[in-house]
């Protein structure tokens, strides 16, 4: 007798619920346990980076690589060549002591004479400001297996190009060890505590972007230096408030309209001794970012750049005879751009050897493209062409005319690496993956190690030719997709929207572990916003934090807002002489945007970022304060006449020139319109944003019948957290606020509505 199925079918339905727990345990995941192990979790997510320390060597026919020895757990230096993959060891630190002594050898860096046959170690390294710091240097002989002392209590030493000799700045004087002779030689004695040699002052080695501030000429024949006069320089205090006796220390720093640093470029014959001063004729306020040596014999080229930084000119000198002449000069109605910090573009200018033409990326036409020219100025023809900014210029080949450059073609949210002739014929993408790349080429231009990702493949290294062959890879990450297999992960999300004025806008967006679109989501805008910056990428995210957040049921949303750079000069220099005013602007638009959204919830949206960051937060949230609930700033500016000025003058102009633009970008003035709930975080050592700001902020408030909260680290500096303590205690102050005021874990009443 055959049963009917409805008598089968209460058993069916146990059966398909047992099996569909059983699915559900089977692909159950971790969660964090603790904000502290989802900051762990950041290495783990972000995989391994591959080669570490890579230097290219034997004129970039080899690289060579530092590497932890699975037997003995000690670091060693192996290379590699790609042309037989053949991998040997170079150095091996084990058993070895510094000269004389018992003292286990290490050292934090290195770098490779050009005979690749020596190494210059820097040891005992001891910090000044973000990039600069006292170190001690030795020389090792691979040939002899050989480490003697090179320099002690040096600020910079590097190697001649020749090999024989290390170039040395301490103390504010120049000198020069010889190999041959086993001995020192003063160059300079003219340092006093307000004049040096050799090193940036605090504004030129932040805002310039270099720590050493001398150079070597191809044929070692002559070392370029800058002198800085610092003594008509306003000081900025700093302490800790540690010891029984404050301890204050004071460093020149000038902010907006103060007098700056008098500097000028000497160059030292290494083997007479002889100094000879370059003085371009220029007598106005000006800045000297920037010198190269040229291909021609005994010949500097040096950039001067005006106060405002918006006539850049290029002078050839004779460093014999001190003879120069004006080669070219470019002018802009904004700024003159001479490198990146955010894009990791050192130079923009470039004079290749074996060749009398060079290189300028220049925004002249609404785009960065790279123009050529001959020793004389000439321009011989604009090399690349489109309406997409080139990026970085990797390497040149004078043999084969061809330049190699990263750029935003395919897509602002990436960045490819391509070649192109000197005539701009043959252009050619040679990287093939999506997403965004980071590459080392070598010298010769024969090979390349890519670092990538996307925001669906985490971090892949491979090592590739030029000539289109991938010859190996180097890292795979494949731990990463085991551990998001086992581990909730939540990755970016690319999107874009139209403003209301017809501007597009990309962004990213992290959604929250077992996202349910039926649901209202309270959004963390986390931004930087700063000009020629950028955020948003095509790239893996690895960032423990916001996994953290996404665990505790957040939205975390970032955008690309006008200001950023590798969208052109019409959306990055919109801001130029209005700062805050147009990045608060597509803030709040991607905030009405997100509102739209229907598992967003609009009454809950917080945001929150770190120095630029910190300004964008506080300006938006004062001149927009019916938009975000909550708003953190780290480490802000507040008012741009606090800050140093050769970074606010470059994007605000001169004060004299622009009075009532740094008014109205000045958050100081909005403090009675504060509503929402505000947190500020910053350090009483933060020598890039000074703790002033805030303090002017916090009394303006005051007075405004408004209140903040405050969380200050005596030992910090610029972002306050200056150990894995520290910053697990300041993510942690971020949660609880984030939870306290945005998801509503508190009814204390706010007294700023």
């Amino acid at each position: 007798m055959k049963k009917s199925l409805s008598f089968f079918l209460p058993f069916i339905i146990v059966i398909f619920f047992i099996s569909d727990l059983s699915l559900l345990h089977a692909q159950q995941k971790t969660e964090y346990k603790s904000l502290k192990e989802a900051l762990q979790a950041s290495s783990k997510l972000a995989g391994n980076p591959g080669p570490r320390d890579v230097n290219w060597i034997d004129g970039g026919n080899k690289y060579s690589y530092i590497t932890k020895n699975k037997t003995t757990k000690k670091e060693e230096i192996r290379s590699f060549d790609p042309a037989t993959e053949n991998d040997e060891l170079i150095f091996n630190a084990q058993g070895m002591t510094f000269p004389d002594t018992t003292e286990p050898f290490n050292y934090r860096s290195f770098e490779w004479a050009k005979d690749s046959r020596h190494i210059l170690f820097e040891t005992n390294f001891r910090k000044i400001y973000r990039r600069s710091g006292i170190s001690d240097y030795y020389v090792y002989s691979l040939e002899d297996k050989s480490l003697r002392i090179a320099a002690k209590d040096a600020r910079t030493a590097e190697l001649s190009p020749d090999g024989s000799m290390v170039g040395i700045e301490r103390g504010g004087n120049m000198y020069v060890y010889n190999f041959a002779s086993g001995s020192e030689t003063q160059l300079t004695n003219d340092a006093t505590k307000e004049i040096f040699n050799g090193h940036y002052d605090w504004v030129y080695e932040e805002e310039f972007g270099k720590a050493q501030a001398w150079s070597w000429s191809p044929d070692s024949k002559y070392i370029a230096y800058w002198q800085f006069d610092e003594s008509g320089v306003p000081l900025i205090t700093l302490t800790n408030y540690q010891g029984l006796h404050n301890v204050y220390e004071k460093i020149p720093i000038p902010q907006v309209g103060d007098p700056n640093p008098k500097v000028k470029i000497g160059v030292l014959d290494v083997k007479t001794h002889k100094n000879i001063w370059l003085d371009s004729g220029d007598r106005d306020d000006f800045y000297i970012p920037r010198v190269y040596w040229t291909s021609e014999p005994n010949t500097l080229a040096m950039i001067v750049m005006n106060r405002a930084q918006n006539d850049m000119k290029l002078y050839f000198f004779n460093v014999i005879t001190g003879s120069h002449r004006l080669v070219m000069e470019e002018k802009n109605n904004t700024w003159v751009a001479i490198f990146n910090f955010y894009t990791g573009v050192d130079d923009m200018m470039f004079f290749p050897e074996k060749t009398k033409e060079f290189f300028w990326v220049s925004d002249r036409t609404g785009y960065y493209q790279i123009y050529r020219y001959s020793y004389d100025g000439k321009l011989l023809n604009q090399v690349t062409h489109g309406n997409w900014d080139v990026i970085k210029v990797l390497g040149i080949n004078p043999e084969t005319q061809t330049i190699y450059y990263t750029s935003a073609e395919a897509s602002p949210l990436e960045e490819q690496l391509y070649s192109i002739k000197f005539d701009g014929s043959d252009e050619k993408r040679l990287s093939p993956a999506v997403g965004y790349h980071v590459f080392n080429l070598s010298p010769n231009t024969k090979y390349y190690i890519d670092s990538y990702s996307s925001i669906s493949e985490p971090r892949q290294v491979e090592l590739w030719s030029t000539d289109g062959k991938m010859i190996k890879k180097l890292e795979d990450n494949a731990s990463v997709n085991d551990f998001i297999k086992t581990h909730e992960y939540s990755p970016n999300e690319l999107f874009s929207f139209t403003t209301s004025d017809g501007v597009k806008l990309d962004c990213s967006m992290i959604k929250p572990f077992h996202f349910d679109p039926n649901k209202k989501y309270p959004v963390i805008l986390s931004i930087y916003g700063g000009p020629e910056s950028h955020s948003v990428y095509d790239t893996w995210g690895s960032f423990g934090w916001y996994q953290y957040l996404a665990q505790e049921g957040y939205i975390i949303v970032d955008v690309n807002n006008r200001g950023n750079a590798n969208y052109g000069s019409k959306f990055e220099k919109i801001v130029y002489r209005q700062l805050g005013k147009w990045e608060s602007n597509d803030f709040v638009e991607t905030a009405h945007y997100l509102a739209t959204l229907p598992y967003v919830d609009s009454e809950n949206m917080a945001i929150m970022g770190t120095s630029y960051g910190g300004y964008s937060t506080i300006f938006t949230m004062l001149t927009h304060p019916e938009v975000f609930k909550v708003g953190i700033a780290n480490s802000p500016v507040t008012d741009w006449r606090l800050y140093d000025d050769i970074y606010t003058e470059r994007y605000m102009g001169l004060l004299q020139d622009n009075e009532e633009g740094y008014k109205k970008s000045d958050a100081i003035n909005y403090a009675d319109s504060l509503q929402g709930r505000l947190l500020i975080i910053h350090s009483t050592m933060d020598d890039n944003v000074h703790v002033q700001n805030t303090f002017q902020l916090l009394t303006a408030l005051t007075n405004a019948g408004k209140d903040a909260d405050l969380r200050i680290y005596p030992m910090g500096a610029h972002g306050a957290a200056y150990n894995f303590q520290s910053f697990l205690l300041e993510h942690e102050d971020y949660s609880h606020y984030l939870n306290r005021y945005l998801k509503g874990e508190c009814n204390q009443p706010n007294i700023n509505q």
